[in-house]
């Protein structure tokens, strides 16, 4: 999905006080906000953006979390992102309710449909296109970027699907589609160590899962209300549990099923620089990747992005840099 931000900021992210902070008190969860952001197109589907933000810039590897939906598609057009590029990262794209057709430059057509998971490495660069499926009426999902460290982020291109078995834990459900969790290991490539799954928990149940205390996990509010100790997250937000804890028992709350997605990994340790839809180290590297991306809407064959799909009749356009350089955070 493209970062649908008409004047995007530049993000320098790493280390920040907030994050210090955290570090301080370990076991004691706290709530990240979200902000609403409208995904393109005439009526815009609105997305509630959790990461990154002011307080926290990454969990673990992941740097980008759009939560959606339920989304009436028949009022908002549902998502049609036409096509745009990527560099440095990789797309997670998860599905609760609809359909979404991807074509990338690197030949994959797939369809996203819940409880499936469609990632694409954009490594060196990559473009690609997401559009909700006619006979879809209703949208609800979520989409993940995950940073590429630095020995794998100019990594050729490439995309994988994969259909996680359901697991059932304690009475709740598990999806497992990234790392290990539970006993079930996902086979998809990683360049990171990460965790990701889905969890449905009944209206008045509680769930103790296991932590890595050398990671950090932030639990992404799908449905219901969730609650970590002293803190309650609703649908958008993310329960942020820093490095230190073994294991955290999450309440649903006593009115409806809790659904989230556990996101979590071992801190990042690098510096990136985040603009629009790249991930880069410099202000620099990102005014190149935008400079690229120009001369290849402009290109006919193969591009630095790669071959766009015979059926693009257009793509997004590069927003305009801002005139600032970039400035360190934290």
């Amino acid at each position: 999905m493209s970062n649908p931000d008409r004047h995007p900021t530049e993000v320098v992210c790493g280390d920040a006080t907030a994050d210090a902070d955290a570090a301080s008190a370990p076991h004691a969860a706290v709530v990240l906000p979200f902000r609403e952001v409208p995904l393109g197109g005439p009526r815009a589907m609105p997305v509630r953006r959790s990461l990154p933000q002011r307080e926290r810039s990454l969990i673990g590897a992941w740097c980008f979390v759009d939560h959606y939906g339920p989304d009436d598609v028949s009022q908002t057009g549902g998502m049609a992102v036409p096509g745009h590029p990527h560099t440095g990262l990789q797309t997670v794209s998860w599905l609760f309710t609809g359909e979404v057709e991807h074509r990338d430059t690197t030949g994959a057509h797939a369809f996203v449909r819940p409880g499936e998971l469609n990632i694409m490495t954009a490594g060196k660069g990559i473009a690609h296109s997401e559009y909700s499926t006619p006979d879809t009426t209703v949208l609800h999902g979520a989409q993940l970027w995950v940073a590429l460290p630095e020995a794998d982020r100019s990594t050729a291109p490439g995309f994988e699907h994969y259909a996680p078995p359901v697991t059932e834990v304690d009475g709740a459900r598990v999806l497992v589609f990234l790392g290990t969790l539970f006993g079930q290991t996902s086979p998809v490539t990683m360049f990171s160590d990460l965790v990701g799954a889905e969890v449905t928990l009944e209206a008045g149940q509680s769930l103790t899962i296991a932590l890595d205390p050398t990671h950090e996990h932030g639990l992404l509010c799908d449905t219901g209300l969730l609650t970590v100790g002293d803190v309650t997250a609703k649908p958008g937000e993310i329960a942020f549990q820093a490095v230190g804890a073994e294991a955290v028992t999450i309440d649903a709350g006593p009115d409806e099923p809790a659904r989230f997605l556990v996101l979590g990994g071992a801190p990042f340790g690098e510096q990136i620089v985040m603009w629009w839809n790249f991930i880069g180290r410099s202000h620099d590297e990102v005014v190149g990747f935008r400079e690229e991306w120009q001369r290849a809407r402009e290109t006919t064959g193969t591009t630095a992005y790669g071959i766009f799909p015979e059926e693009w009749d257009h793509t997004l356009p590069a927003p305009g840099l801002p005139n600032l350089r970039l400035r360190s955070r934290g």
